[in-house]
């Protein structure tokens, strides 16, 4: 099964050594041995400002490791629908979030999510499938 990684997991595994590191990588190797990696455009810039070269981006995300994937139409859809149900609930962001995008893509495709921000996907896409801290530890 195929599995979208969001960028937390990324940041842990590239950049930031944190509690999370070892728990990310092995996710992530975990993970691959089931499927392919995944990420979309929006991983891929946010992603992006830890790196000075595209280059040095292409290397850590090469699509050897990571299969790239375009945002689905039906996934933009269901990204602002959750946006609307985050600005009824009080959010006060005037455009869609990052995140409305990838737990969009993962529910619209059927992949699973590997993140470690659970609270955000399970309150807007409540079917998703998640990888996270709470669910592998």
């Amino acid at each position: 099964m195929a599995t979208l990684v969001d960028t937390n997991v990324l940041i842990d595994v590239f950049h930031t050594r944190s509690a999370f590191t070892e728990w990310s990588t092995e996710q992530l190797a975990a993970a691959q041995i089931n499927g392919p990696l995944l990420i979309n455009p929006l991983i891929y810039a946010e992603m992006a400002a830890g790196y000075a070269t595209s280059e040095e981006l292409e290397s850590a995300l090469a699509p050897s490791l990571f299969r790239r994937e375009d945002l689905p139409w039906q996934a933009a859809y269901a990204a602002g629908h959750a946006f609307l149900q985050y600005r009824r609930l009080g959010g006060d962001k005037r455009s869609p979030l990052p995140d409305f995008y990838i737990g969009a893509h993962a529910v619209v495709k059927g992949y699973r999510l590997l993140s470690r921000d659970v609270a955000r996907y399970r309150t807007y896409f409540p079917l998703i499938s998640i990888i996270s801290p709470e669910t592998h530890p």
